[in-house]
């Protein structure tokens, strides 16, 4: 082919040798053999100005080259040994162009080696060539000094070796390293680390400490989404252009308040080498003038957008977090609102992230504890395609979050010798990471609290303040006192039900307690049948509510919830719908019914008859316990057949069962009154057929009587 000049200024910053379509691809790299001994790889770039049959250079490649227009060169495809060729680092000289461009601004290095990357990925470089760097509107003379092989390791996705390879051609990829040195006799100033030879982090550092960075309990969470979100960006563009792969755009977080989502978002982005996230708040995209909410959406894209159509496939990162996505991403048309706000912003959204011009160059991270309230367009793949429940923390990740929060303690010696951080992480089950270090807050103010002078003035007592130390028991004070779990059991709630303990007064209470033991085992060990649901009935004040409070209890499942009537008053149709869909104990189910007529709650009634049969999550098992005493109202209204099984709990209705409760409940063997003998006598005779309420009433009628200087004889 016959060398030529380039024919514009903008295709000579490129780096690439300009040939014609007809004669080669843009992407390619070839060997340009100017003497028999002499020859030089370049990247081409087509062109459509190019004659065919020339290749165009610009004048830094024919100073290093040695070449001169119109000569005659000898063109080849050059292939680049990936394992053995990919550049690791690379050291260049770098000066002002001209002499009259100098000035005295600091120059940031690192800057200068990340827009380096992203303007000559995927090139190919040799010792001693020279190239022109456009950086700042400045333009910057370039000499590559040296370079070295990346490690083979670190392909693999494994721990480097520490090996280093001198090469002297090498391919640039995303993660090489670029390091600046200022020429000689420069007046260039540069700043940062990029120009000195210390080690940058990779997009993903394989050492990377969880614990250290203040994330406990999401080890397995992390693992995910590098795999999901990060895997394809380690690689060099081109094989994963060869793969047809594309990255993943969105990451939707979603669990519980409290357990980690906004920290695990932040330290995604720290940890990543890419521009500084965006953090936004839902709410504060939202404007009371029309089409201000729109641009909001679409300035959090525009720099991306700058930049993609600046350097293309070259582009660096983008990270834009929303926190609370469902305040501004609600299902399109459910909005009470007339003005329509809400569905722009999500079709905003929606065409930014995977539009007609899509953007490849952005990682959207979105956070909410109500994923149900997102439109479902944003939750097909090519949008947030990666979903990740962050869930409370098991026993060990409490461990590793306690440890967190009690290293500080720790290293000064402040932490009492009797904490042990895993009886803690036992006694906290159901506890979110917000809560356990609100925990560790508690305990320390309760340390403090001893060290404090009640007096006319609050005063610190600074003899014992240095001796100040947080105890095993100031921990369990905070846990009994002060902070307790927003999810999972409420054993104040249930308790409340159970306070004075259940009577086993004969064979009907035991056969309900194993029959529910066999229907919490089945829950828990049936893959088959995830979803059980069943119904205690029987006649008021049986025992119904205590009897499945006790089978809850005993179940030890980690999320107990009760709903009862109580807890409706004063709520809305709606306000019940909505309290129904988490419900996992229903007490009174017919509650709304009264005995002069029916009368319920037509939606209430739909939902619960969708929930009963609703069958949860995957990997999810859910046990539901429902208590009534109008058994035939239920059946009335089709519900009787949304419970898998219905148990019946009888009054007590034999002598030998109410002698068995009364010992059990009010006398023992030992202490029975010669006044308590006649009167269970009597009862065992011929007190049959009440409920238990009616002899507890019975009872303490007796004992007031027998109180009185002269009982009647009638009594």
């Amino acid at each position: 082919m016959q060398a030529a000049r380039c024919p514009t200024d903008e295709l000579s910053l490129t780096n690439c040798a300009v040939v014609s379509e007809k004669d080669l691809q843009s992407g390619q790299h070839v060997t340009v053999k100017t003497t028999p001994n002499h020859k030089y790889v370049f990247t081409v770039k087509s062109h459509h100005t190019v004659v065919p049959g020339t290749i165009a250079f610009s004048l830094p490649q024919r100073k290093w080259a040695g070449l001169s227009i119109g000569q005659e060169v000898e063109v080849a495809n050059y292939n680049f040994d990936k394992s053995k060729q990919c550049i690791g680092a690379m050291t260049i000289e770098i000066d002002f162009l001209q002499k009259k461009s100098t000035d005295s601004s600091p120059y940031d290095s690192d800057k200068m080696a990340s827009e380096f990357i992203q303007q000559f990925n995927n090139q190919g470089f040799s010792v001693t060539q020279q190239l022109v760097f456009s950086f700042c509107d400045k333009l910057f003379g370039l000499v590559i000094k040296d370079i070295e092989a990346m490690d083979p390791s670190i392909l693999k996705g494994e721990t480097a070796t520490g090996k280093k390879t001198k090469i002297d051609v090498g391919l640039l990829v995303g993660n090489s390293q670029v390091i600046f040195e200022k020429a000689e006799s420069s007046s260039l100033t540069l700043v940062g680390k990029a120009k000195t030879k210390e080690a940058r982090q990779t997009i993903i550092n394989p050492d990377w400490n969880f614990e250290r960075m203040g994330i406990g309990g999401l080890d397995k969470e992390f693992s995910d989404i590098f795999r999901r979100a990060f895997a394809s960006r380690v690689f060099p563009p081109d094989i994963v252009e060869q793969m047809g792969c594309k990255h993943v755009k969105g990451i939707l977080l979603f669990g519980p308040p409290g357990c980690g989502k906004t920290l695990m978002a932040r330290q995604i982005g720290k940890m990543l080498n890419a521009r500084e996230p965006k953090i936004v708040n839902g709410p504060e995209i939202l404007n009371k003038y029309v089409g201000e909410s729109e641009a909001n959406i679409r300035k959090l894209f525009a720099d991306a957008e700058e930049e993609q159509k600046r350097l293309g496939a070259n582009s660096g990162l983008h990270i834009i977090i929303f926190d609370e996505l469902d305040a501004i991403c609600k299902q399109r048309g459910t909005g009470a609102s007339s003005t329509g706000v809400h569905d722009t912003v999500v079709n905003q959204l929606l065409s930014k992230i995977d539009g007609v011009e899509q953007l490849n160059n952005i990682l959207v991270i979105g956070m909410t504890n109500r994923p149900d309230l997102i439109d479902e367009a944003l939750m097909r793949p090519g949008r947030f395609e990666v979903k990740m429940e962050i869930g409370l923390p098991d026993e060990k990740g409490r461990v590793q979050i306690l440890n967190i929060h009690t290293a500080k303690m720790r290293e000064f010696n402040l932490l009492g010798g009797d904490v042990d951080v895993k009886e803690l992480a036992t006694e906290t089950k159901n506890y979110s990471g917000a809560e356990l270090e609100g925990l560790v807050r508690a305990a320390q103010s309760t340390a403090m609290n001893r060290h404090i002078k009640a007096t006319a003035t609050v005063e610190v007592d600074m003899e014992r303040a240095e001796k100040l130390k947080v105890t095993r028991d100031d921990f369990l004070g905070s846990l009994n006192n002060d902070i307790k779990p927003a999810f999972g059991t409420n054993q104040e709630d249930y308790s409340s039900y159970i306070m004075n303990g259940i009577i086993k007064w004969g064979d009907p209470v035991t056969r309900v307690l194993d029959d529910g033991e066999l229907l919490v085992q089945q829950t828990k060990n049936s893959d088959r049948t995830p979803l059980v649901a069943v119904l205690l009935e029987g006649p008021p004040h049986s025992g119904k509510t205590a009897l499945a409070a006790k089978i809850a209890e005993d179940s030890q499942f980690p999320f107990i919830k009760i709903c009862s009537p109580d807890k409706m008053i004063g709520h809305s149709e709606i306000s019940k719908l909505t309290d129904s869909m988490t419900s996992f104990v229903l007490d009174c189910v017919s509650s709304d019914y009264v005995p002069i007529g029916p009368r319920f709650s037509n939606l209430v009634l739909q939902a619960l008859l969708v929930l009963l049969k609703k069958p949860p999550p995957k990997g999810r098992k859910l046990l539901i316990i429902g208590t009534t005493s109008r058994k035939d109202v239920l059946q009335e209204m089709e519900m009787l057949d949304a419970f898998s099984t219905t148990i019946h709990i009888p009054n007590i209705s034999t002598g030998e069962h109410l002698v068995e409760a009364l010992e059990v409940r009010f006398f023992s063997a030992a202490s029975q009154t010669k006044s308590g003998l006649p009167l269970l006598s009597r009862l065992k005779e011929s007190g049959c057929g009440l409920e238990l309420k009616s002899y507890s009433c019975l009872l303490k009628c007796h004992f007031r009587y027998l109180t009185l200087p002269q009982h009647s004889a009638s009594y």
